[in-house]
């Protein structure tokens, strides 16, 4: 059984998993990290593994704890994986898009698969069907485009994300709306449309935070995914351990 740990900037997700089967999901804040881990190694005594992936600096007593209990594996560049990376500088890839890549890897073999994470900025990732990663785009992402609308205006507003969005704002607010929810769209459908037109029999994957908001708003045969990162970090984990 295993245990996989992805910390972000302020909160901290915890996922176990009997083999490929996500048994358990807890989202944690940073500071109850601890005592939720405390609470799933009780849950699930036949953990024995752990992969332990951040963006920010890990406490060391977070590791510590985790190397008492489990094998950890710490997820970084280094780490063997289930594709070729062809990415020009790999050491400044990304763990969630080596673990995204490596989810599409092993769900989607031998075909070419466009992974789009909408979280604080969009990704966008593309692996062939020959196992190869390539690369992709980084772009901001919801709430980073109101947060930037407000920060370098002197009078626009800081809004949230609205379900019901008119394309003809008659507003400040309907037209910041109509702006950035439209416009992020038309850019992941346009650059959907370049993917296909390039790379026959495209998968396309959406995950991340704001994607169930944003996936409905397609034409695309999209497949949503919430877990995918969390997958991906299980799959590469079960790859190591095998080696």
């Amino acid at each position: 059984m295993n245990l996989v740990v992805d910390i972000g900037n302020s909160l901290v997700k915890l996922a176990v998993f009997q083999e490929d089967i996500l048994l358990k999901k807890k989202i944690s804040l940073r500071q109850d990290f601890l005592k939720n881990l405390e609470e799933l190694s009780q849950k699930f005594p036949e953990i024995s593994f752990a992969m332990l992936s951040s963006v920010s600096k890990t406490p060391s007593a977070w590791i510590e704890r985790l190397k008492k209990h489990y094998q950890l594996f710490i997820l970084d560049q280094q780490l063997p994986q289930l594709f070729n990376n062809l990415y020009a500088t790999p050491t400044t890839l990304g763990n969630d898009r080596i673990a995204l890549v490596s989810a599409a890897c092993k769900k989607f073999p031998c075909k070419n698969v466009l992974v789009i994470d909408a979280g604080t900025c969009v990704t966008y990732d593309f692996k062939n069907d020959r196992e190869a990663y390539f690369g992709g785009a980084i772009s901001p992402g919801l709430q980073m485009r109101f947060k930037a609308l407000h920060t370098f205006t002197e009078n626009l507003p800081l809004l949230e994300p609205e379900e019901e969005v008119k394309l003809v704002g008659d507003s400040t607010k309907t037209s910041m709306q109509s702006g950035v929810i439209f416009g992020l769209t038309a850019e992941i459908e346009g650059v959907i449309t370049q993917y296909e037109a390039s790379y026959k029999d495209l998968t396309i994957i959406f995950t991340g935070g704001d994607a169930q908001f944003l996936c409905k708003r397609f034409k695309n045969s999209i497949f949503a995914n919430s877990n995918f990162l969390l997958e991906g970090l299980n799959y590469i984990l079960e790859f190591n351990k095998s080696q």
